[in-house]
């Protein structure tokens, strides 16, 4: 029986701890592949004897990793839904532990579900663990993680993905969470946050691990009563004497107190959409650079930053990996019936950006699966840290979904549902994501008003706003989180003078895409509106 992360911790077993967990970072990229292609066939041979296999292997099953390319196709959810939302288990390649949920953007229905077998829970955990060994990192092979080590956790609890994170750890490394797992459980995901921060005021924080967006937000409202009624006799002498520091120091230089002035954290680990946007932020307020981690409720955790927290490098053993290149998407975009060229981890291109496929390993089930996420290749190896492999930076959903801050995903079905049942009389529009100057994100529709349309001139504005925010809200349950979460008002409304959009595809000979169109052509189409503007 092999010994658990608490026992090595124990047996000052550090190094061997980081080359289990870690030494995937020693790989040059051809033994990468290696361990690529052999997981995947062993997965094509569990997916061969199920009936999903049927559906995806109509020409045989495949025998190498070419031959997997070239004969099955790229998927979405959609050829799962009839299997997975019906959790039909005797038609997967493995029986799974647990059903893991999460939002469909495509609006055809309220959630996704996906299954998680005993070997992806096992490379979960210790996928997540090396994250955690990173996160306490200052340098190639020293980690100061600990047995009891203190964690805020700020992120959903289950049954979303990463809510697992504290039961697939149970029994093999110990932390102590604040609030513990089992208060957090009954409580909404608002009030956990504030009372395991008002728990770490108290006793002190050594880890923290949230969604980027709660974290700043958080950061921005911190205070040293924690928020509420303050009971001197909980807190530690060791807290209360950074406490009086703090307010002393923040007194004397007359500025309100941030999270570094109390807390001095072992590691910091963030995640979620928009990441990018809230990290330096987030090492203002903390005094640490959070260690950013990719996954997500399909792919399990499937990528990490290195201890000099300056790009993601894949796990070898969460997913098999291929990228279309943006170009290539684009064109499926135009011409569904278009089958876009993919490329292998070996075959990235520095600076350029590509739509993410995933095949899942361990008896996963999805096979070659648009999971929606673009990233962009910062560099193929990076030589001044010793690193063979790419690294790569989380840049945001494909162009057809908006994603504000992690908590939403915006459709052209969405917005199009909202719209049919305001009732408004409403002409064309487009939607794209944009950031206001503290670089939090938010939904900019520009829409024009027919001219027999019964809204006045002076009421319009304001009747749209109210009327499609009631109604985003109602057809997407996580877009309320967005004022209550995050503070931010998450749609702002232009009105076009009718025909706008025509007009421009008219002049340019293209078609503008309803969701996230191209900056170019939003600013194209405002010049003819506003050409002084533009001077």
């Amino acid at each position: 029986m092999s010994m658990t992360f608490d026992s090595r911790l124990k047996k000052k077993q550090r190094d061997q701890l980081w080359q289990e967990y870690c030494g995937f970072l020693d790989l040059s990229i051809e033994e990468y592949m290696a361990i690529q292609e052999r997981l995947l066939l062993e997965q094509l041979e569990m997916y061969s004897h199920c009936s999903l296999g049927e559906r995806f292997f109509q020409n045989g099953v495949p025998k190498s990793m070419e031959e997997f390319r070239n004969t099955v196709p790229l998927t979405t959810y959609d050829d799962y839904a009839d299997v997975l939302l019906n959790k039909r288990a005797d038609m997967l390649p493995s029986r799974p532990m647990v059903w893991i949920q999460t939002t469909w953007e495509s609006g055809k229905h309220p959630i996704k579900l996906a299954p998680y077998t005993e070997s992806m829970m096992d490379t979960y955990r210790r996928n997540l663990e090396a994250c955690m060994i990173l996160a306490t990192s200052d340098k190639k092979g020293s980690f100061s993680i600990n047995t009891h080590d203190r964690i805020l956790y700020g992120l959903a609890p289950l049954p979303y993905a990463t809510g697992l994170f504290p039961h697939v750890i149970k029994g093999d490394l110990t932390l102590d969470f604040l609030p513990p797992v089992e208060e957090a459980a009954r409580m909404g995901f608002g009030q956990s946050s504030r009372e395991g921060f008002r728990m770490g005021l108290e006793k002190g924080i050594d880890l923290f691990f949230g969604m980027s967006s709660v974290i700043a937000r958080i950061s921005e409202k911190f205070s040293l009563d924690g928020g509420g009624a303050v009971d001197l006799l909980k807190f530690s002498p060791k807290m209360l004497l950074r406490i009086l520091r703090a307010k002393q120091r923040c007194r004397a230089e007359k500025r309100k107190p941030l999270p570094r002035d109390v807390f001095t954290l072992k590691g910091f680990v963030c995640s979620g959409t928009d990441s990018r946007c809230y990290k330096d932020r987030i090492e203002q307020y903390w005094g640490i650079r959070p260690l950013e981690v990719s996954g997500g409720t399909e792919s399990t955790c499937i990528g990490t930053e290195t201890w000099n927290k300056d790009g993601l490098v894949f796990f070898p053993d969460a997913c098999f990996y291929e990228f279309i290149p943006e170009a290539e998407m684009l064109r499926g975009m135009e011409d569904p019936t278009y089958q876009p060229r993919t490329y292998l981890m070996n075959e990235l291109r520095e600076g350029e950006t590509y739509e993410i496929v995933l095949t899942l390993l361990k008896g996963g089930a999805f096979l070659r699966y648009r999971l929606g996420d673009m990233y962009r290749c910062l560099r193929r190896k990076n030589e001044r840290i010793g690193l063979e492999l790419p690294q790569l930076e989380y840049l945001d959903r494909v162009p057809g979904v908006i994603d504000i801050a992690g908590f939403t995903r915006i459709s052209e079905e969405t917005i199009c549902e909202a719209i049919r049942l305001s009732k408004l009389e409403l002409g064309r529009w487009i939607a794209l994501k944009e950031y206001d100057e503290q670089r939090r994100p938010y939904l900019h529709m520009y829409l024009e008003v027919p001219p027999e349309s019964v809204l006045s001139d002076a009421a319009t504005h304001q009747v749209i706003m109210e009327h499609l925010s009631v109604y985003f809200r109602y057809v997407d349950h996580d877009y309320q989180d967005l004022r209550k979460m995050l503070g931010i008002d998450p749609l702002v409304v232009d009105i076009l003078p009718f025909g706008t959009i025509e007009a421009f595809e008219a002049s340019h000979g293209r078609h503008l895409r309803a969701i996230n169109p191209s900056g170019y052509d939003v600013i194209e189409m405002l010049r003819m509106v506003h050409p002084r503007s533009f001077l």
